[in-house]
């Protein structure tokens, strides 16, 4: 494999990744990488100004990227080159991120979605959460405000909790009820938190349980991936459930679909290069 460029675009529901990347065979350089909240602005203007902002922060000219792959909700990005689907991004990056890894939980703003894949991170069965938004990062944020905490807040005060208070519902709206409840008893924040984070922890074990991941390590990605409280929560979750599994997350986690992309983007560049050199 000859030294190329590649970037990955990721569109969540919440957030735009980008990254770009020098790919020479095994060895990949991480040039860039950017994010932007979506809020309520147009999501692909969005896009195309972080992705401009990463290229011109990483010095890279537009004409130097050989492969612009896309993923997550950026299938109709018009200056993508190709699109791969979300679990197959997220298992690749998993494996990028940490090689030993061989399942992923992608908790993103509105679902949960469990990943078994093999070494070099080929997708061998998916699973996504089919309840309400209960069990994700939207429900979490809204209860955030709720209590009046900021988000990167929430994990360091869940690990403080000293007597959690399950929330019972699945359904974020009766969900949310029972906060309002809680706090009106004089429940603490972290009591709060923690048990928010026992439901959703104790639904996503089940989840990778169902589609046979039992042992090894768990790669967490997406927009909940840095919530500590959470991956501690999950191996609690895989204890109870009696699997043999560790959550671990990493600082570039919540690049994962994106970096998914990139990688996936220099193999498909390369696979055709060799077809059009066969041809």
């Amino acid at each position: 494999m000859s030294e190329l460029i590649t970037t990955g675009v990721d569109i969540g529901s919440g957030c735009i990744k980008t990254v770009v990347f020098k790919v020479n065979g095994d060895k990949v350089e991480w040039l860039g990488k950017e994010t932007a909240r979506i809020r309520n602005r147009d999501s692909f203007q969005l896009t195309t100004e972080a992705y401009d902002h990463m290229l011109k922060t990483a010095g890279v000219d537009k004409g130097d990227v050989a492969y612009v792959a896309s993923t997550g909700d950026a299938e109709n990005l018009k200056f993508a080159t190709g699109h791969f689907y979300s679990m197959t991004t997220h298992g690749r990056a998993a494996v990028y991120l940490n090689p030993e890894a061989r399942a992923v939980l992608d908790i993103g703003a509105l679902n949960g979605r469990a990943i078994r894949m093999d070494g070099p991170g080929k997708v061998l069965s998916y699973k996504m959460t089919s309840q309400c938004a209960s069990g994700s990062g939207q429900f979490l944020e809204n209860i955030a405000r709720y209590l009046g905490i900021a988000q990167d807040e929430i994990g360091s005060l869940s690990m403080k909790a000293d007597d959690p208070e399950k929330v019972s519902s699945i359904c974020a709206v009766l969900g949310e009820t029972d906060v309002i409840n809680m706090v009106s008893r004089g429940i603490s924040a972290s009591n709060i938190l923690k048990g928010i984070h026992v439901s959703m922890a104790g639904r996503l074990a089940k989840l990778l349980k169902s589609i046979g991941a039992v042992d090894g390590i768990v790669q967490v990605t997406g927009g909940l991936a840095l919530d500590t409280g959470l991956v501690a929560t999950l191996n609690e979750a895989a204890e109870q459930e009696k699997v043999n599994l560790k959550a671990v997350s990493h600082p570039d986690s919540i690049y994962a679909g994106a970096i998914g992309a990139a990688l996936w983007g220099a193999f498909r560049h390369e696979k055709l290069a060799r077809l059009g050199q066969a041809a």
